[in-house]
């Protein structure tokens, strides 16, 4: 047992805490959405709370934990789903939310401390005539040292594809748990190891990210009468290279009524599709719709709705938010994370929304990967048992559709078509030679003979 008491008292200066309450919420992120991952790690906590403020706290508390064999958990804003920021070993949480400057945009490209929150990076960005290229539907809330660390998808992803595409992202920081911890800086293909490998190979403390020039994108609701209709919709719009956009989400007629704010503009037993596009696109964006079928019912600043807080920006009822929607008020579903194939991408996304369409309320993101357009689903599963839920993924792979499992703890596991090329593994035996980053979460870690 380690003994905390003396290593926070070594620790003179940082900002500390051993309050219960405080250790509860912060050794926790949305882990819950799976049942399988709530009974794994209800009542995982830390035993030390810090939250430092710059990299020489940062390299102070890893020298000491390193020295006492104390594991470091770290976090930023807790919005990830995978137990990521969970402690499963105790130790100590490192909350890095208090070092959250941006620092320069240089040729587009902006420095800035992990723990800033995404939506404050992007604002401040906006100012100088820029934007992100990528964010998760958690913008208001996640950090950006967070979304390279477990996230890595998201809006912006029909244009850019996903953080794990070379060049999405171009560098970083990253404190060690070597002997004695360092600060190293990766740049290029030598930063893929840190990214979305949930800490386990060093703690980010800054990182690189293009930019691309900002737009003052319209939110843009769109009800066809039914899902096919909307989906060829959406994959033709994916297409379309002379339309500006940043989003496409599909949604079949169970999700629209769990969307509190334009609810009542979809009719009853209709699907919805939801986009971001450049103003200029408008007009191409209502032609393209009214040749599938599609009714625009809604629209709004995308700028505008997420600075107000009694607004909600399109992209929180896409992605993962999707699910928030639903279990806001029916807490009894789950959900899971599929990629279709490039090709034949409607036949088998038919192949399987149909047979369980009652159980599986489908919704699709369009993304690009490896420059090809495909759809990313993250439906919503009616939960019964992890037996179904194994049922149900092993015929989304007999029809072709990959699937990243959020129900698994390990980067491993839970990858899947998701995984970042590189060696993360050698990294992390680099890096953290004694296994004391997040332990438990990159399964073929195993200590080496001459580490301890």
């Amino acid at each position: 047992m380690a003994d905390i008491a003396a290593l926070a008292a070594s620790l003179e200066g940082i900002e500390l805490s051993t309050d219960r309450a405080l250790l509860r919420q912060k050794s926790r992120d949305f882990y819950w959405y799976s049942p399988i991952l709530k009974a794994q790690l209800d009542g995982k906590s830390a035993e030390l709370y810090a939250r430092p403020k710059n990299e020489a706290e940062v390299l102070r508390i890893l020298t000491a934990c390193r020295a006492a064999r104390v594991p470091v958990t770290v976090r930023g804003g807790g919005t990830g789903n995978y137990g990521q920021c969970v402690p499963l070993e105790g130790g100590v949480v490192l909350d890095m939310t208090a070092m959250a400057a941006p620092l320069e945009i240089v040729d587009g490209v902006v420095e800035v401390e992990a723990g800033a929150k995404m939506i404050d990076l992007d604002l401040w960005a906006r100012e100088r005539g820029w934007e992100l290229k990528l964010w998760p539907s958690t913008k208001r809330t996640a950090t950006i040292g967070g979304f390279v660390a477990g996230g890595g998808a998201g809006v912006g992803g029909i244009s850019h594809g996903t953080l794990r595409e070379r060049g999405n992202l171009l560098g970083a920081r990253v404190a060690t748990m070597q002997d004695p911890p360092v600060i190293l800086d990766v740049e290029g293909d030598e930063a893929a190891p840190v990214n979305r490998t949930y800490g386990t190979t060093g703690v980010l403390t800054r990182v690189r990210v293009p930019l691309t020039p900002a737009q003052d994108w319209r939110d843009i609701a769109i009800t066809f009468p039914e899902f096919t209709a909307a989906s060829r919709f959406a994959l033709a719009l994916s297409f379309a290279d002379g339309i500006a956009k940043k989003m496409c989400g599909v949604f079949d007629s169970q999700l629209p009524p769990f969307f509190r704010a334009i609810a009542d503009l979809v009719p009853a037993d209709h699907a919805l599709v939801l986009v971001m596009v450049a103003p200029a696109a408008r007009r191409a964006l209502a032609d393209l719709a009214r040749e599938h079928g599609g009714t625009l019912v809604a629209e709004q600043s995308t700028v505008e709705a997420e600075r107000d807080p009694e607004k909600t920006p399109f992209y929180e009822y896409c992605w993962n938010h999707t699910t928030l929607q639903v279990l806001k008020r029916d807490r009894g579903v789950s959900y899971l994370q599929c990629r279709f194939p490039f090709e034949n991408t409607l036949e088998a996304l038919e192949a399987v929304r149909i047979p369980f369409r009652e159980e599986v309320w489908m919704h699709t993101e369009c993304v690009r990967f490896g420059g090809r357009i495909t759809m990313s689903a993250l439906p919503v599963i009616r939960w019964k048992s992890a037996e179904r839920l194994a049922e149900i993924m092993a015929a989304f792979e007999a029809a072709g559709i990959g699937i990243a499992n959020p129900h698994v703890l390990t980067i491993e596991e839970g990858s899947g078509y998701r995984r970042v090329p590189g060696d993360q593994l050698g990294f992390k035996r680099r890096t953290d030679p004694l296994g004391l980053l997040n332990p438990g979460k990159m399964r073929d870690f195993t200590m080496q003979d001459d580490a301890a």
